[in-house]
């Protein structure tokens, strides 16, 4: 079943309403607000196995990311939510290292092609889940395929921020987040296509 994931499928990360402040609705796309306290969305539903896809759009130097299997049990999302990591590399610094460049799983793998942005256009996005086989889409490629069980990813993510949750990434589902990180990103166009 495929689902469009309009503003009303989404409310602040540990709460219960939409954080107008934070994020602003304009028309169907949703905009972080970049002098506002950084405050993640957090779809309402929890999903398994899925098709997230969507565009967006970072300003100049800009940062940002989607996280999936997100569990509220933790104070913040990327706690327990792997990453995809949207991302200016030309002009942030997060951008030199290959762990943290556009289309990563954040601080954990380096995309096998790189996407440069152009600042304020669209592109398109999409987050493949099937079980804990995961795929990130960047403009109709795939740039990263990973296992989330699998030996070396597990140990490096033991060696990680995420150390502290053992289980990190591994909820056999979860929510979706689509990160504040205190710069102006655009989303629009967002579905979801759920499978058993």
């Amino acid at each position: 079943m495929l689902y469009p994931l309009d503003a009303d499928q989404w409310r602040a990360y540990r709460g219960e309403t939409f954080p107008a402040d934070s994020w602003n609705r304009m028309g169907d796309m949703l905009c972080t607000n970049p002098q506002a306290p950084r405050v993640d969305l957090i779809s309402r539903e929890a999903y398994r196995n899925f098709v997230f896809r969507f565009e967006f759009s970072l300003a100049a130097g800009g940062n940002g990311g989607v996280l999936f299997q997100v569990s509220e049990e933790w104070p913040e999302s990327w706690q327990s939510g792997p990453e995809l990591q949207l991302l200016d590399n030309a002009r942030h610094p997060d951008g030199e290292n290959p762990l943290t460049t556009h289309g990563a799983l954040y601080a954990l793998q380096a995309p096998t092609a790189a996407t440069p942005i152009e600042p304020e256009r669209f592109m398109s996005g999409r987050l493949v889940v099937q079980g804990t086989a995961v795929e990130h889409w960047l403009n109709d490629r795939c740039v990263l395929a990973y296992d989330l069980k699998n030996t070396a990813l597990r140990q490096a993510i033991s060696q990680s921020k995420f150390k502290e949750n053992p289980d990190f990434g591994l909820a056999p589902q979860g929510h979706l987040v689509l990160q504040h990180h205190g710069d102006e990103i655009r989303f629009r166009y967002m579905t979801i296509e759920v499978f058993d």
